[in-house]
């Protein structure tokens, strides 16, 4: 069975296969419209197979329902899947559990069903078959950077669809930063007219002398946001978007000057930033800049209906704070230590008006210097130490590792790596990442929501170079988070690979540009772009 990511049990029901055809009908129970609805565009499209409505009893028939049953065993994400002689049937938990199950289906089809139309003279078969899954994590996600270059909504729509087949379901949409301000907001409209474009972009590592003289930039409409998030619920998928402060804020600042720190720079003088690293233009702790954001937040919360909303909160640098005679009267009002409480009070403010309007804040783990908000919950990057200290305390955590799980550092240490970053991390060592710190108790564990894997795209310009850079590792990735693997020494990563060789053709009829085992393909390199590699394993902290 050579489905990813793997499932809990799998038992042949006898040998032999059912072969769906013209006649075959679907069967659609209360609740289950929305796979229904997927299943025919998207199998059908590739296919070529009408699949109309059907009696659950009939022969030939795909039956699709919602089971109380699988609901109380495998929960609202389980589903049991059947291929029998004389049809399939599929029983979700609940609605998100029976879409999973169908993405299933779909790798059990073979890798045509991945394509858009059907290729003359193929049938799909089935095996026979019973399947019964569900995921060990609740937040199973994927952060896409879209400041440092921006992707057209079409690209995002079509990350969703490769979400979706690998059965993750948090998509972290990372909107805003130094580079660049990726959404409308529609009382604010310079944030888009100046700060969605950049002059030109250092191409590769900011030690590069290379530079892209080429304007670059672009933003999401709100009825584009509106979209990408319809789209998105409709493949079980939450959008959560990022809206940084009050660091990585170069490009709000551009357009807006009053944003920054006036006492001590000419923030009208600020383009917005075309080099990458952590820019020093934050923005000033006043009251001003707190209304200000709470205007964004206003609009970004109708656009997303999300339970989480991420500020960032990370690599804020504190020196022209520490210049800064407002920074420091306000610093003395509150009566806090110094600039990191002066952060953790910025954060904090978020946090309370999140939580008066019913949705919760999540940031870097850096919210934690200075005292973490009480309601906040952490994304832990700069290793394990972050999330184990916030789930100590307390805290919602999810994992998220640069050692592990950062998909911009190099897949291999060979010459022909395009614009290497950082540390070695193969398609092994993705698949030996564990969410979970050993060190947790289990009522402190129970604070992990999940894992995420993060997409920084300051050496990505397009399409391809996001693809190569995420594949193959995003499938490996997607079998930590949702399959219950063994401790990671003992996980079979031979076996991975041998079903990898199936998604590999899969990912193919997908048109994902990945990296291929055997290294970059002449059309992948950047020769002459310079990287910036680190040797030896990382620190596994």
């Amino acid at each position: 069975m050579d489905v990813i990511p793997e499932p809990r049990h799998v038992a042949a029901h006898q040998d032999g296969s059912f072969a769906p055809g013209p006649a075959t009908r679907l069967s659609a129970g209360d609740g289950t419209q929305g796979t229904e609805r997927w299943l025919r565009a998207t199998l059908g499209a590739a296919t070529g197979l009408p699949l109309p409505p059907g009696e659950a009893g009939d022969d030939d028939v795909i039956r699709l329902s919602l089971d109380p049953a699988v609901t109380a065993e495998l929960g609202e994400e389980g589903y049991r899947l059947d291929v029998l002689p004389n049809g399939v049937r599929l029983a979700g938990g609940g609605p998100a559990g029976l879409f999973w199950g169908a993405q299933t289906l779909r790798q059990l089809l073979g890798p045509d069903a991945f394509r858009r139309a059907p290729l003359p003279g193929r049938r799909p078969r089935l095996p026979l078959t019973r399947i019964q899954d569900a995921p060990r994590f609740r937040w199973r996600g994927l952060m896409l950077d879209v400041a440092r270059h921006f992707l057209p909504k079409d690209d995002v729509l079509r990350q969703l669809d490769l979400m979706a087949a690998h059965k993750l379901n948090v998509f972290h949409f990372h909107l805003t930063d130094d580079q660049g301000w990726r959404v409308e907001i529609e009382r604010y409209p310079r944030l888009t007219e100046v700060g969605s474009w950049r002059t030109r972009t250092k191409s590769g590592h900011r030690a590069s002398p290379l530079w892209d003289e080429r304007p670059h930039g672009g933003f999401y409409t709100q009825d584009d946001i509106r979209e990408i998030v319809a789209y998105a619920a409709e493949r079980h998928i939450t959008v959560v978007p990022e809206i940084d402060v009050p660091g990585h804020s170069q490009a709000a600042i551009t357009a807006y000057p009053e944003l920054g720190n006036t006492d001590v720079i000419d923030t009208t003088a600020l383009s917005v930033w075309d080099n990458w690293g952590i820019s020093p233009n934050v923005l000033a702790p006043t009251d001003d800049t707190l209304r200000f954001y709470e205007g964004v937040f206003e609009e970004i919360l109708g656009l997303f209906p999300s339970e989480f909303v991420h500020v960032g909160g990370d690599e804020c640098l504190k020196d022209q704070w520490r210049q800064s005679p407002t920074a420091q009267a306000r610093i003395a009002e509150l009566g806090v230590t110094d600039e990191d409480g002066l952060q953790s009070w910025f954060i904090g403010h978020f946090d309370t008006w999140l939580a008066e309007r019913g949705r919760r804040l999540i940031g870097w783990d850096e919210i934690l210097e200075g005292g973490l908000a009480d309601k906040a919950a952490v994304s832990s990057w700069r290793g394990y130490q972050g999330g184990i200290a916030a789930a100590r305390a307390g805290h919602d955590v999810v994992m998220c590792p640069e050692q592990h799980v950062y998909l911009d550092y190099r897949q291999d240490g060979g010459a022909d790596e395009p614009v290497p970053i950082a540390y070695v991390r193969t398609l092994e060592d993705v698949y030996r990442f564990e969410p979970v710190p050993p060190e947790l108790t289990p009522e402190e564990a129970g604070h992990v929501l999940g894992t995420q894997a993060n997409v920084w795209t300051e050496v990505m310009e397009d399409r391809g170079r996001v693809d190569y850079q995420t594949f193959p590792r995003l499938s490996a990735f997607a079998e930590v988070a949702w399959s219950s693997l063994p401790a990671p020494a003992e996980r079979d990563f031979a076996g991975f690979e041998r079903r990898m060789a199936v998604h590999y053709r899969r990912l193919d009829a997908l048109g994902v540009a990945y990296r291929p085992p055997s290294g970059p393909l002449p059309w992948q390199r950047r020769p002459g772009v310079l990287g910036r590699p680190i040797e030896g394993p990382p620190p596994n902290r």
